[in-house]
């Protein structure tokens, strides 16, 4: 009854010493940020709204029906989403070892030996049969919070690649809302250019008519001509790069290059005009790019307590316990028990410095984990302020080019009537077109700087990853 007793007190002693031991190295803190009272380039009609354009979900953002089942099938099947969850199921592991390191390790231990010495000149002849069985552990006590400090970063680290995964499907639905605009925007100055093409044939063709009948001059025909190369050889152009956006869009996907289903035109794209951005407070814990760059900074931190617990003693546990006999056959019926318990300290005393600069390097690490995670908030107000900029004066520019292409438009009316009637030249005719032209495709591509602002906008407050 002796031995369970001894047993008790040793483990009762261990339980204290590792209950009342201390954890070395800072705890952490967040660092203080100067945040904006507003964001620069607000709305004055919103500035008094806490409520945030990011905290709608994508599909309340994008009602495009077809845009969003393009963006489901992404978050379904992308490949940077599939690996960024797979990391996470990485930094799930590694924390699991990493914690393991704390816990007492046990294993199952059996020896036989067998030694037979014949009789010689100073030796008699003898033999020994030696067989053992039994369960040895061993348990390096966390006493100075090595092992937790280290479980700690594991612990950030996972966190952080939490919020990098919710980074990537942020940016994900981002991108395939901003190359489903531009595949729409493409396909609307693919309308133009097809348009402006039969009219201008149809101009050639009458103006070919007239120089046959010797209203007109050759000339004219040739400036008629000019016209139809003109959208002719935009069309292909067009063309090629609606191939070439359907094939990213498809890769975002996850899918081979291939045709893409269309919903809404570019014009009818739903919204708002005027988006509240929120209080900038919000954007530290709304932005996944910050909260990623705050764990790691978290990691970083508990890193210099596992540096820093380097200095102290290791103090290890080691015992065993089992049975021993000379046959195999009384192994485990004879009395023959045996047990034994260990307990060892080491302490470094000279290392060359290594200990020292293990310290300063885990303190630089964490330094620099620090500036990086202030720099991520900066760039993220940067972030909010270019595209509420963007957005806003995006509008004002689309208004102006739509009152431009409306003139232009009656210009071509105006000059073709001219021409007609014998009062201008064809030359007045053809610069008309061909302002036209330019006009009704620079507002198609003011039109995309609008929704494109407005997917940026909203990528920038934080919104897209919410599921």
């Amino acid at each position: 009854m002796r031995t369970p007793n001894r047993w008790l007190i040793v483990v009762g002693a261990v339980l204290s010493l590792v209950l009342t031991g201390c954890t070395v190295g800072p705890n952490y803190h967040r660092p203080a940020v100067t945040v904006p009272v507003a964001y620069r380039g607000s709305p004055q009609e919103t500035l008094a709204s806490s409520a945030s354009f990011a905290d709608e979900t994508w599909w309340a953002v994008f009602q495009d029906a077809q845009l969003q089942t393009l963006i489901r099938t992404a978050l379904q099947q992308n490949l940077d989403v599939r690996i960024a969850a797979t990391r996470v199921l990485e930094a799930q592991a590694q924390l699991g070892i990493t914690q393991s390191a704390a816990y007492p390790g046990a294993a199952a231990q059996a020896q036989s030996s067998v030694t037979q010495n014949e009789q010689s000149k100073f030796f008699s002849d003898y033999n020994t049969n030696l067989h053992q069985v039994g369960v040895g552990f061993q348990w390096n006590l966390d006493f100075w919070g090595k092992y937790r400090r280290a479980t700690e970063a594991a612990r950030a680290e996972l966190l952080a690649t939490g919020w990098a995964r919710q980074a990537v499907v942020g940016s994900l639905v981002a991108n395939v809302a901003a190359a489903y605009f531009q595949l729409r925007a493409l396909d609307l100055q693919l309308d133009v250019a097809t348009r402006t093409l039969t009219a201008e044939q149809d101009s050639l063709r009458l103006t070919q008519l007239l120089s046959d009948r010797g209203a007109t001059s050759l000339l004219d025909v040739r400036q008629a001509e000019e016209l139809v190369y003109t959208a002719g050889a935009t069309i292909p152009v067009l063309e090629r790069r609606i191939q070439q956006e359907e094939n990213l869009l498809s890769t975002l996907l996850g899918q081979n290059p291939g045709d893409i289903a269309r919903g809404l035109g570019l014009t009818a794209e739903p919204h708002a005009p005027l988006l509240p951005a929120g209080m900038p407070s919000s954007l530290l814990e709304r932005r996944p790019d910050i909260r990623e760059a705050e764990a790691r900074l978290m990691a970083a931190n508990a890193r210099i307590g596992v540096a820093k617990a380097a200095y102290f003693p290791a103090i290890g546990l080691t015992g065993i316990g089992g049975v021993a006999s000379d046959a195999l056959s009384r192994l485990f019926s004879g009395p023959a028990g045996t047990w034994s318990f260990l307990g060892s300290m080491t302490q470094p005393l000279y290392t060359g410095g290594a200990l020292r600069n293990g310290v300063r390097l885990s303190e630089a690490q964490r330094q620099e984990a620090a500036l990086v995670y202030q720099q991520t908030i900066q760039q993220a107000f940067r972030d909010v302020s270019d595209t509420l900029v963007a957005y806003s004066k995006d509008q004002v520019a689309r208004q102006q080019q739509a009152l431009l292409t409306r003139a232009a438009q009656d210009a071509t009316r105006l000059s073709d009537l001219r021409y007609q009637g014998g009062a201008t030249s064809y030359l007045e005719v053809l610069d008309s077109n061909t302002r036209y032209f330019s006009a009704e495709l620079t507002l198609a591509q003011m039109q995309l700087n609008e929704l494109l602002d407005y997917v940026a906008l909203y990528h920038a407050l934080g919104g897209g990853w919410q599921q």
